[in-house]
């Protein structure tokens, strides 16, 4: 009964809420990179597990913050590693929806392809059935799944679309509410045209679901303004989000601001103003301005 109560809540937090999903979700390969920006070496750390527990520590500085919470961010992506852990003792996913009200997204995809037709598609999900319901065990209430595009190729583009919805809707029949993540890449030629032919085919996807299936999109904040409306406007859309893609924080927001409907999901530029080396007071303060402003961009 427990979890029917939440998952009713959560998903009135998704549709309606005023705030962002932050992305927290960074895995092995992105992990060193995200580190280094902290201000923590590769030489700092010998092994994969003193690399992800250095990470786990920047993760609970950013959850345990008092300005990380439900009046700006009403949900949160993690990587299947800080699921796993405690934050101040307590299951991730639990501390942030019971102590935060922050809905658990859970981050499942397992890297990208090589690059083919302009795309990169999602390397196959070994036990995507087992971890669906390991992260209901632990209280998720979502998933998300990044796929690229590099090129505007229609071929390439609905391959990314159609693998996208085949495991969303696996997700879906487990019980999860999928984040359907098809990236374009910020710096492509013809990027206005690719976001055209992506909308085109994520509208005939989500044509074809039944009108209970609902799901997330996550989408490169595009070239024109509010280009995502019919999106936004879809029975079958819980919320558009959009990520940071590299733009920085400033232009990030901006291009949000010009997208009625559409909140953030940034992840890179959530965290560039934090540092390992920062106090307490420094960090929250670093933190509170950028969630403000991205909360602020997030409003319109």
């Amino acid at each position: 009964m427990e979890n029917i109560v939440n998952r009713t809540e959560q998903i009135a937090r998704m549709r309606s809420d005023k705030g962002f999903i932050a992305a927290l979700d960074q895995s092995g390969g992105s992990t060193p990179k995200a580190l280094q920006l902290y201000g923590i070496s590769e030489d700092q750390f010998t092994d994969e597990e003193e690399m992800f527990n250095l990470m786990h520590d920047m993760r609970t500085r950013i959850i345990t913050s008092s300005c990380f919470s439900q009046a700006h961010i009403i949900g949160a992506i993690l990587f299947e590693q800080t699921m796993e852990r405690h934050v101040s003792g307590i299951p991730t996913a639990e501390f942030l929806w019971n102590t935060k009200k922050i809905v658990p997204f859970l981050k499942i995809d397992k890297g990208l392809k090589d690059p083919k037709d302009g795309v990169r598609l999602m390397k196959n999900i070994p036990k995507l059935h087992e971890t669906l319901k390991k992260a209901i065990d632990y209280g998720i209430f979502g998933t998300k799944m990044r796929s690229v595009i590099d090129e505007d190729n229609v071929v390439g583009i609905e391959k990314i679309v159609d693998q996208q919805f085949e495991i969303g809707k696996i997700t879906l029949d487990a019980g999860l509410t999928p984040i359907i993540e098809p990236e374009v890449t910020i710096n492509i030629s013809q990027k206005l045209k690719a976001e055209k032919n992506l909308k085109q085919s994520l509208i005939k996807n989500l044509n074809k679901l039944a009108p209970k299936q609902k799901i997330l999109l996550k989408l490169t904040l595009p070239e024109k303004e509010n280009f995502y409306q019919d999106l936004v406007k879809h029975p079958n859309v819980l919320r558009v989000v959009a990520l940071s893609g590299g733009y920085s924080l400033e232009e990030a927001n901006k291009r949000l601001r010009e997208n009625y409907g559409v909140v953030a999901s940034f992840s890179r530029a959530l965290t560039q103003s934090l540092f390992v080396h920062q106090n307490i007071d420094e960090f929250n303060s670093a933190l509170e301005q950028t969630i403000s402003a991205i909360a602020d961009a997030s409003k319109t």
